[in-house]
């Protein structure tokens, strides 16, 4: 029985990673956290533009790109719903689900939050002597809220604060693991200016979201501890106004998790280790300043883990959008590179997106699609008050 335990938590723990630590051909030392869900880009707009959105014009969806775009919405309120089937070429019910919503107090603050939920589906699971012993069903979720706030006509800021329930041994008979838990906090700010030149109307923006800033999470009644992953987003967008009904905007985010790197083992040649010698054992604000200069091959290795997202995004009139991205990896971090692509359409009351991943080479990441469903109450309230006038 404790054998067949072991192999199913292995083969949790790699589905639950696969997506963010794919292996590397060259042995080098790839950095990794606990509960990589929480960084999987949850919306179809930032999935179809390369995984970017730091800086990107405000939507519904900015909870997790950058809660600050909040205050500068047109928008009051808002509401949206995202589903992703994850790794479906690989697992069949495997499935992210994002609900986020937000709502402006006045003209400078504005309230968010959002739910998200990773169902790892389900596996039936037998003994040694072949003897079924029920289902197991692994599932983690997250749950925050955010404040956010304008600090000048072109400056915003917001703080969110976030619990993670991490249950991936959900079903399995032992007394020795348990769920998961941790909680963490966002920081995150916003440049946006409007400039009208030439008879035209455009935008530059530039933003920063340090996201998942918190406590480590253990599945051993803190025995032993893993960090979750904290990350830093840094990026930029500009808009420009083509003609009255057509607008072009273009993006790029660079992203690093700040969680310290694994070292080599200098006693046994080319085995990574994630404990004493790869910094584990420190505390989580502590591996953030770690995290800038522990790569075993200095700088250069230090830069080699940083992810870059570039895309594009073209709106007609405000009502349909075709968009496109591509999301690079170095190969010695996992080699993750990747062609995104999506769509979307905006009517008065509600928005609908889907974007598509066309992986480089082979990946599990091939094919994955994202849909996503929006609604403006904030024009569904204006609209109600139109026809009760009549």
């Amino acid at each position: 029985m404790k054998r067949i335990i072991l192999i199913i938590t292995v083969f949790l723990l790699f589905f639950t990673t696969v997506a963010f630590s794919q292996s590397s051909t060259t042995g080098a030392s790839i950095v990794s956290s606990a509960v990589p869900f929480a960084s999987i880009a949850p919306d179809s707009r930032g999935g179809g533009m390369g995984d970017l959105g730091v800086a990107t014009s405000p939507d519904i969806n900015a909870q997790f790109w950058n809660p600050a775009k909040y205050v500068f919405n047109e928008s009051k309120t808002g509401i949206a719903l995202s589903y992703t089937p994850w790794l479906a070429n690989l697992v069949p019910d495997m499935n992210l689900a994002y609900l986020v919503g937000y709502h402006q107090l006045d003209d400078i603050q504005a309230l968010s939050g959002s739910l998200r939920y990773f169902d790892l589906g389900s596996m039936q699971l037998f003994d040694e002597g072949g003897i079924d012993q029920g289902q197991s069903h692994p599932n983690e979720f997250t749950v925050d809220f955010g404040y956010s706030r304008k600090l000048s006509e072109t400056w915003a800021g917001s703080v969110a604060l976030r619990f993670i329930l991490s249950d991936i041994y959900n079903g399995i008979p032992t007394t020795d693991l348990s769920a998961g838990t941790s909680y963490a906090a966002d920081v995150a700010f916003l440049y946006r200016k409007d400039i009208y030149k030439n008879r035209k109307n455009s935008n530059i923006s530039a933003g920063i979201n340090i996201s998942n800033i918190g406590s480590k999470i253990s599945y051993t009644g803190g025995i032993n501890r893993d960090f979750i992953p904290t990350n830093l987003r840094i990026g930029g967008a500009y808009t420009y106004e083509l003609d009255k009904y057509n607008k072009l905007s273009f993006g790029l985010d660079f992203n690093k998790l700040l969680v310290p790197s694994p070292q080599i083992d200098t006693t046994e040649t080319g085995v990574l280790v994630f404990s004493n010698l790869g910094n584990q054992d420190v505390g989580p604000i502590e591996g953030i300043f770690i995290s800038f200069y522990d790569a075993p091959g200095g700088f250069m290795e230090e830069l080699s883990e940083v992810t870059i997202s570039v895309g594009a995004e073209y709106w007609y009139s405000n009502q349909f959008a075709v968009r496109m991205g591509y999301f690079f990896e170095p190969e010695e971090k996992g080699d993750r590179k990747f062609l995104t692509f999506g769509a979307g359409l905006r009517m008065n009351v509600f928005s609908l997106d889907f974007s598509y991943i066309v992986a480089k080479k082979a990946s599990p990441l091939e094919g994955t699609l994202r849909f996503t469903l929006g609604f403006d109450l904030d024009d569904f309230n204006k609209q109600d008050n139109r026809r009760r006038r009549r």
